[in-house]
């Protein structure tokens, strides 16, 4: 899982090309990305993880004075900035020492900055067999019990990721509930527990009891994996959800071998440091140490193979690109063909997540975020 396909110079391009533009430094400023270009000499994880935090631990310094002057805004952009860097360190999964400092580092500014988000998030710890799911919750100011969109990201991106997206849905009128998919951030469970979304159940009982939203009115979405956990939730769970939306992910093929072995050793066109990265990813999620015990564990995810795909779902928005290099679009015309009638939108010159190389992709999140709405509103 070592296997480096693109040069330490190529990926430095990319960075700075990325920068204040495209994930993961949507929101890095150039100047920072330059600085940490300027000393990266390998991609070794724990060189990576110790130049972003330093970055990282010069932001959280400076919330700290601001916060001395009671300088609140100054110190909640700074907060935030840090928890930004040390999520880049982490970058894709905390799997050396340095890159788990970050990933500690980028919880802890995340919770500091949490104060001053507008609309403040709230960490919610629900007790679930012995261990707690972790979300945060942020319910826009001025709407009263409003509609909640619990959602989240994939292999890389976890809830704390998740700032664009929560915002563009507290601007309807949405309350948001982020949170991890199995085997990513902090969910207590693996990528192949079967039923590991149980996990989003017990979120969902939480939102129902809770007295400042609307939890007869729960819609879900997954971004990149996360939307086959986003699909599988539209059957299990399609008595409770307004809605749901596969954002990016598949639900069968993508899981095959004949996919999959390509994917995570060729392709992967859009990922910052080629299949390798991805594989290293994807690998986390089930703790796997190579690409064979990856292949070995991934068939068994198919909603084809655990019987789900002729049973009724809550209504579900299928999204991606149609030249999708990490889940095969063959998969949405799968989910098409069967069951009960599903919404669709493919991006027929776009890629993973409906993505165009080097833009940014707004427009799907407008067109995912006015779908949710909808469907919380009528």
């Amino acid at each position: 899982m070592d296997s480096q396909t693109r040069s330490l110079e190529e990926i430095k391009g990319e960075m700075l090309r990325r920068a204040g533009r495209i994930n993961p430094f949507e929101k890095a400023d150039k100047q920072d990305v330059e600085e940490v270009v300027s000393r990266l000499e390998s991609l070794d994880p724990d060189h990576w993880g110790a130049e972003w935090a330093r970055l990282g631990a010069r932001f959280e310094a400076q919330g700290q004075k601001h916060e001395k002057a009671e300088k609140w805004s100054e110190a909640g952009e700074a907060y935030y900035k840090a928890y930004e860097y040390y999520r880049i360190g982490r970058y894709p999964v905390p799997s050396s020492p340095e890159k788990m400092k970050c990933y500690d580092g980028a919880l802890r500014n995340y919770l500091k900055a949490a104060r001053y988000l507008d609309p403040r998030a709230e960490r919610v710890e629900i007790p679930f067999e012995g261990k707690k799911v972790v979300g945060y919750l942020q319910v826009p100011r001025g709407v009263d019990c409003p509609p909640v969109v619990m959602h989240w990201g994939g292999v890389d991106g976890w809830k704390e990721d998740s700032r664009t997206q929560s915002e563009a849905l507290h601007r309807l009128g949405l309350a948001t509930f982020v949170i991890d998919m199995p085997g990513a951030g902090e969910n207590p469970l693996l990528a192949h527990d079967l039923n590991a979304e149980r996990t989003f159940s017990a979120a969902i009982d939480h939102l129902e009891k809770r007295p400042d939203v609307d939890g007869k009115r729960i819609a879900v979405m997954g971004r990149s994996f996360g939307g086959y956990w986003a699909t599988k939730l539209a059957y299990v769970e399609a008595r409770r959800l307004r809605g749901a939306v596969n954002w990016g992910a598949g639900a069968h093929y993508t899981f095959q071998e004949s996919w999959l072995r390509r994917a995570l050793t060729e392709t992967a066109s859009q990922y910052l440091m080629g299949p390798s990265s991805l594989l290293e990813a994807r690998a986390y999620i089930f703790r796997a140490k190579s690409l064979e015990e990856v292949l070995q564990i991934a068939p068994r995810l198919s909603l084809k193979t655990q019987g789900f795909l002729d049973k009724p779902n809550a209504p579900l928005l299928l999204i991606n690109g149609k030249k999708d290099d990490q889940h095969p679009v063959e998969d949405i015309y799968l989910l098409m063909e069967h069951g009960d009638p599903k919404e669709v939108r493919l991006f027929p010159e776009a890629g993973h997540m409906g993505r165009i190389p080097g833009k940014p992709n707004s427009e799907v999140l407008e067109i995912v975020s006015r779908w949710l709405k909808q469907k919380l509103t009528r």
